[in-house]
């Protein structure tokens, strides 16, 4: 049941979405069932769809282990409504779908997703009207003829020393005036670069599928670079597009819980619960998302990369897709993907729900605010909570500005002054990065790794709450009855038996004291 792969592209969404339908209509086991003493053939319940989705998902590398039982209903229902299922009676387009025993089937019809309509003559036009502005949009053909066969993130050093030898030499023999660079220029120049470095990192010959270069504005990326705080946060100047000082205290309270220092809060019970709920409010209140509806395909298809030996090639590519975003965008991003991985990874952090934990909580509040279609989009949901998990994990490298995208600006700036090159797309001389493949490991090889590897935080975090000394008895006691819940697995590899958890607590067990046993007299008979 693993996923085929979806190359990338347009309309990626919907590909997923033909996929995801296509599998679960070739995979899910179909038999007779018995309902109100009627026999029915070819269908199954709802709660073995769910089963059998579910596992379908969590394997899918599109979508991860990161998805819920809860999301596989909701996509359940979203078959259900877009006739991919129908009820045994022939009834679709609701979405009354729960997890028990009701009949459903699959119709004769196909439910595969038509892909939009393109142009390619219109599309060839814009490209060709590009191409003959120079001083405003790149050749992207320049772009495709660049792109290295192999894929890896280590910089060419044997190209930056034959290119810069090369150059010494000229500059020897001929003296060239420095020429004056506009502003144009330069921004030109950022948008030139980091172009060519997303297709390369990407490994695509073309980067016109999934990003028109018009969508790049420079400004941005220079903003996003130049003005950050010690910890790599966007400043802004313009205080009226910053997060409010309510929601800011808010974030701050959570993000530090409990030693936050920055209110003087009351402490009642639920208090974090109404914190985080003006919190998400906040967010989900946004016009559009922070990743905004622009960038929507780009990002879509940069989560095609999250497979197991490219890890490393998606958090390059969107470290420098995240510094595309509007500042104001680029500064909440950080700052909320900084407070939920704090507050998913804070051990002393009360529940914020009766039903999830705080990292599954985290993902479904926060995942349609970070990534969302402007039209309606059935596998949104999923796509974005995979997302928003990859960025929890690896935010700190994602949301940092990349040194080396500014060393190749500058170099190509240098080089464009000197009059080495003409216009600021005709060549990249900095070095490029290149890749080095590493050993490929199977899928099941790398599921198997990464449960290892969840297991062994997961037990670490148990020992936390077992070694932290500064925690009540009965707040240990609470703490350690929910990871029991969670995780009844390794609560039990810890403790597997009763007398190794009564020894945390220092509880003797209680011996019953034998009762006093008298004797029953003996009465004589009155008869002689």
């Amino acid at each position: 049941m693993e996923s085929q792969g979806v190359p990338p592209g347009p309309y990626r969404a919907t590909k997923l979405w033909n996929e995801v339908t296509t599998s679960f209509r070739a995979g899910m086991p179909l038999r007779k069932h018995r309902q109100h003493f009627k026999k029915y053939g070819n269908c199954f319940t709802a709660g073995e769809a769910v089963d059998w989705l579910y596992d379908l998902l969590r394997n899918n590398s599109n979508f991860g282990p990161e998805v819920t039982r809860q999301q596989t209903i909701q996509l359940l229902r979203k078959f259900l409504k877009n006739h991919v299922i129908e009820d045994i009676k022939g009834r679709w387009g609701s979405e009354n779908v729960d997890d028990n025993n009701q009949l459903f089937r699959f119709p004769a019809t196909s439910p595969l997703k038509t892909l939009p309509r393109r142009y390619p003559e219109l599309r060839k036009n814009n490209i060709e009207n590009f191409s003959k502005d120079k001083d405003s949009i790149f050749k992207l053909r320049n772009l495709s003829r660049r792109t290295p066969k192999r894929h890896g993130l280590h910089l060419s050093q044997e190209n930056g020393e034959k290119i810069k030898h090369e150059i010494i030499n000229e500059d020897q023999e001929n003296a060239i005036d420095n020429r004056e660079l506009s502003q144009e220029d330069v921004e030109e120049v950022w948008r030139y670069v980091i172009l060519i470095y997303l297709q390369t990192i990407l490994g695509v010959p073309s980067l016109e599928e999934v990003i028109n270069p018009k969508q790049v504005i420079p400004q941005y990326i220079m903003y996003n670079m130049a003005n950050t705080s010690k910890r790599g946060v966007v400043i802004l100047q313009n205080k009226s597009d910053d997060l409010p000082h309510w929601v800011l205290s808010a974030m701050k309270c959570l993000a530090n819980w409990p030693r936050s220092n920055d209110m003087n809060n009351p402490t009642y019970v639920g208090f974090e619960r109404d914190v985080f709920r003006t919190i998400a409010d906040y967010f989900l209140d946004l016009p559009e998302p922070l990743l905004t509806f622009e960038y929507y395909e780009l990002f879509v298809n940069i989560l095609g990369l999250l497979q197991p030996h490219l890890e490393r090639v998606a958090i390059d590519a969107l470290q420098l897709c995240c510094l595309l975003l509007p500042p104001p965008n680029r500064r909440k991003l950080q700052l909320l993907m900084r407070m939920i991985s704090r507050m998913s990874q804070n051990v002393d952090m009360p529940e914020l729900h009766d039903a999830m934990g705080t990292r599954s909580l985290m993902i479904h509040t926060f995942s349609r605010c970070v990534l969302c279609c402007a039209e309606e989009v059935d596998l949104d949901e999923l796509l974005a909570g995979r997302l928003v998990s990859f960025l929890m994990d690896h935010h700190q490298e994602i949301l940092q500005v990349p040194s080396y995208l500014q060393t190749a600006v500058e170099k190509h700036l240098d080089y464009l002054k000197k009059g080495h090159i003409e216009n600021p797309g005709d060549g990249l001389f900095a070095p490029l990065p290149t890749y080095s493949y590493c050993k490929q490991i199977s899928a099941q090889e790398f599921d198997e790794q990464k449960v290892s590897t969840s297991q062994a935080a997961i037990a670490e975090l148990l020992e936390n709450i077992i070694k932290n000394r500064s925690l009540p008895l009965k707040e240990k006691r609470k703490k350690l009855k929910q990871f029991q819940k969670e995780y009844p697995l390794i609560y039990q590899k810890r403790f597997p038996t009763t007398e190794s958890e009564a020894a945390l607590f220092g509880d003797k067990p209680t011996i019953k004291q034998p009762m006093l046993i008298l004797r029953k007299p003996k009465f004589r008979s009155l008869r002689y």
